[in-house]
């Protein structure tokens, strides 16, 4: 994986956050289709990789306060489980307009990563079945993909068994 390459100009919020911390990664554009069903699986089927290996970040309310989930594209998240490892007892998916103010970016587009306000974030356990993850890198079109400790680490994330499919 190369270091730290970026494609042009300053970045996304998400790459300038990856690189300040010195992690490694390598960034993956693609030709987003602005039709597609499912953001995640256009992206994943657009560079080859496979479903269970590209995530896809979403934003939840967990006991009312936002909570960012990561999971497989392959995957639904799970709300109970979500609720259970942020610590709360009710989940619910976050209107996508609070979820595109809060976090700066456009859905499709929302990365874990350099979101405008830092939420609690849990990835999917399976995530660290893989050297390396495939995650938004803040805008349709282009992914970042880095080692899932390296995610963990720069989110602040907890761990758990969060995706269900």
């Amino acid at each position: 994986m190369a270091s730290n390459r970026r494609s042009g100009g300053k970045g996304t919020p998400a790459t300038v956050s990856a690189t300040r911390a010195g992690i490694p990664f390598t960034l993956h554009p693609y030709e987003a289709d602005p039709e597609a069903d499912s953001y995640g699986e256009a992206a994943a089927d657009a560079l080859g990789v496979p479903h269970d290996r590209l995530f896809k970040t979403l934003v939840a309310e967990v006991d009312g306060d936002l909570t960012v989930a990561v999971v497989p594209v392959s995957s639904t998240l799970d709300l109970k489980a979500l609720a259970a490892a942020a610590g709360g007892k009710r989940a619910a998916m976050a209107d996508p307009a609070q979820a595109e103010r809060v976090t700066g970016y456009v859905r499709g587009g929302i990365s874990p990563l350099g979101q405008r306000k830092r939420l609690p974030t849990v990835v999917d356990s399976s995530a660290s079945g893989f050297p390396t993850i495939y995650v938004s890198a803040g805008r349709r079109g282009l992914q970042i993909e880095l080692a899932p400790a390296d995610l963990v680490r720069l989110t602040g994330a907890a761990t758990a068994g969060i995706a269900r499919g």
